[in-house]
């Protein structure tokens, strides 16, 4: 092994400012650390280059002096063990503590934690160590594994519940939008929530709906609903290659409707049935969505929620769109670019929507949409 692991004589660190450093344990406060764990992990989205998350989790009641003590004695354990360069900081005020190594490349983690709890029960009771959990993450490897689905997607995402909070009073309002403009949806269009599954079963054999699990906030998987477009027992291989090709740049645009406008999408599909064309073309098989925004997965506004072979193919940085807003029925691309727009151009607008997003954005997408229903721009 190297340096990482070899023990160093603990130091007290130097004072450094109250505002980003908390004195009485020698790390960063939990805003600064979070701030440089979201930078490392941007840092990597744009490199490539992958970085180790160490978090040491304290369980039991830390406001005691015996608490205070283990926390030190973690901290001391955490400087011994890494490297001046290395970030340490509170991941969780008082509860988690964080160490941020940018180059993993010689690190031996299972040594490592050995090591730090050698020195921990050298210290501290078997009970008192028995309350600290050492874990490793590395960024991007463990993000392909947590997403979709899995609570350990937030670790390197410490940053999106926070903007939700901040934002708190506005998503309350947007969620009453939501359940107001789910139900006035339903009906509205209740005529053609009967005529739909009638035309559809006069004209091809299968269910109405069609059912799909897709990834939606935080990587959490959901059950979308939309009408059945395509015929039963497809085979899905072509829109997986489809799809491979256009998140790698590699699908090729072509003329959509004779007006010039290059199309990213798959059209003349001999999957889709002849009513089905018609509905992808005004946007009518999307209506069942409704409801899904009526349970709370979807948003009337939002990104599209992708399918989960999907996120298996995305780059590191293609993730924040599922991380950072809940999904919609409509949304920034489908009014802007719609299936006339690269891949990566799609994730960007799916970004600028999360990072500049408003209630009054919202309202400008929604009344944008029925325009872009009518001018049918990239519908197949």
């Amino acid at each position: 092994m190297n340096a990482i692991v070899q023990e160093k004589n603990y130091t007290v660190p130097q004072q450094r400012s109250p505002m980003f450093f908390d004195g009485n344990y020698g790390v960063y406060r939990e805003e600064h650390f979070i701030e440089m764990l979201v930078f490392e992990r941007k840092r990597s989205e744009r490199s490539g280059k992958p970085f180790l998350l160490m978090l040491l989790t304290i369980l039991g009641n830390n406001e005691l002096q015996s608490g205070r003590e283990v926390i030190r004695g973690a901290v001391e354990a955490l400087s011994v063990f890494s490297r001046e360069t290395d970030i340490k900081g509170w991941y969780r005020h008082a509860s988690t503590l964080g160490v941020i190594f940018t180059e993993t490349g010689d690190i031996d983690t299972d040594r490592l934690r050995e090591k730090i709890y050698q020195r921990l029960h050298a210290r501290f009771t078997e009970a008192q160590v028995d309350d600290i959990h050492i874990s490793f993450h590395t960024y991007p490897d463990d993000g392909n594994h947590a997403i979709p689905g899995s609570p350990r997607a937030f670790t390197f995402y410490p940053d999106c519940p926070g903007k939700e909070r901040s934002k708190n009073s506005s998503l309350v309002m947007k969620r009453i939008i939501d359940v107001i403009g789910g139900i006035a949806g339903i009906l509205i269009f209740s005529p053609f929530f009967i005529m739909i599954p009638i035309i559809m079963k006069l004209t091809s054999p299968g269910p109405a709906l069609f059912r799909q699990e897709r990834v939606g906030q935080y990587g959490k998987n959901f059950t979308f609903l939309k009408f059945r477009s395509m015929y039963v027992n497809n085979n899905a291989d072509v829109h997986k290659e489809f799809v491979r090709n256009l998140i790698s740049n590699k699908a090729s645009p072509h003329g959509g409707d004779g007006a010039g406008q290059e199309i990213y999408k798959i059209t003349n599909d001999k999957r889709v049935t002849p009513l089905g064309r018609i509905l992808r073309k005004t946007s009518l098989d999307e209506l069942p969505q409704f409801f899904n925004v009526l349970k709370g997965d979807m948003s009337l506004a939002g990104p599209r929620p992708p399918i989960p072979y999907e996120i298996e193919m995305y780059d590191i940085w293609h993730r924040r769109r599922v991380m950072e807003v809940k999904p919609g029925i409509t949304g920034l691309w489908q009014v802007e670019g719609r299936s006339c727009t690269t891949f990566d151009e799609m994730v960007r607008i799916d970004l600028k929507y999360a990072r500049t997003w408003s209630l009054w954005l919202d309202i400008k997408i929604l009344l944008k949409t029925p325009l872009a229903v009518v001018a049918g721009r990239g519908a197949y």
